[in-house]
């Protein structure tokens, strides 16, 4: 691994998430975890970038991002009613209704990699952010804060973080049963189109731009690690802090 090669976790726990990937029409979906397009879009909003600066974008979306499911979500629709909406043929107006998916009570450790200057921007912007922080929706904010307050970028690959990282979850209950019956927390890692298994997901930020926002396709593989007796918390209200290794 590269010398300047490090990484950024957070914590992206809230009441409501929502993941969308292929959002069309009056349907909206929601993945099971994170996207590509929705993290960066929140690093972007962190530090204040403009949906039209292609080139800043360009920059943020080659961090890789890997993913662990510290607490499945459940997956829930709602709707969304839409009044006076022209007609197709521009002679009315009609109401629109649409389904809109999101996930309930989830909880997922994000790791970012890549260069640790940019890292170490990311990290101050997100305790300090310019526009405020949601999980795909305007209304659906974090619970708690995304990094402690001495968290930093650490010098080991993402991977190993998804394998190391204290488990996010609050739950004292849930810590005592983990320690006698680990659980297994689903991974989902950016990876090389070469790798086998790996599944094509279309989330790759090109341009958040008004009119012309673009994606492209990226790959990812879908893994798990079980939880070891050391990153199980001691302790009630325990967010562990990162510092650079």
């Amino acid at each position: 691994m590269p010398d300047d090669v490090m990484s950024l976790a957070m914590c992206f726990d809230a009441p409501m998430q929502s993941w969308g990937i292929r959002s069309r029409g009056i349907v909206r979906d929601t993945m099971m975890e994170p996207t590509k397009s929705g993290t960066i879009g929140l690093v972007a909003a962190a530090l204040g970038v403009n949906r039209e600066d292609d080139v800043t974008l360009a920059e943020l979306a080659r961090l890789r991002l890997a993913v662990r499911v510290d607490r499945e979500g459940l997956l829930e629709r709602d709707y969304q009613t839409t009044q006076n909406v022209p007609t197709t043929t521009g002679t009315g107006h009609r109401t629109v209704v649409s389904e809109r998916y999101y996930l309930a009570d989830a909880l997922f450790l994000v790791v970012l990699e890549g260069d640790g200057y940019l890292l170490a921007r990311i990290a101050e912007a997100i305790r300090r952010p310019r526009w405020p922080l949601s999980f795909g929706r305007r209304s659906f904010v974090p619970a708690r804060p995304l990094l402690s307050p001495d968290a930093a970028p650490v010098r080991e690959p993402a991977v190993q973080v998804l394998k190391s990282h204290p488990w996010l979850e609050e739950s004292e209950a849930l810590w005592q049963r983990a320690r006698t019956d680990p659980p297994t927390l689903r991974t989902v890692v950016e990876c090389s189109a070469e790798e086998k298994q790996a599944e094509v997901r279309h989330d790759q930020p090109i341009s958040f731009g008004r009119g012309r926002r673009r994606f492209a396709p990226r790959t990812v593989l879908v893994d798990d690690v079980t939880l070891t007796p050391s990153m199980i918390p001691a302790r009630s209200g325990l967010v562990p802090d990162q510092t650079d290794v």
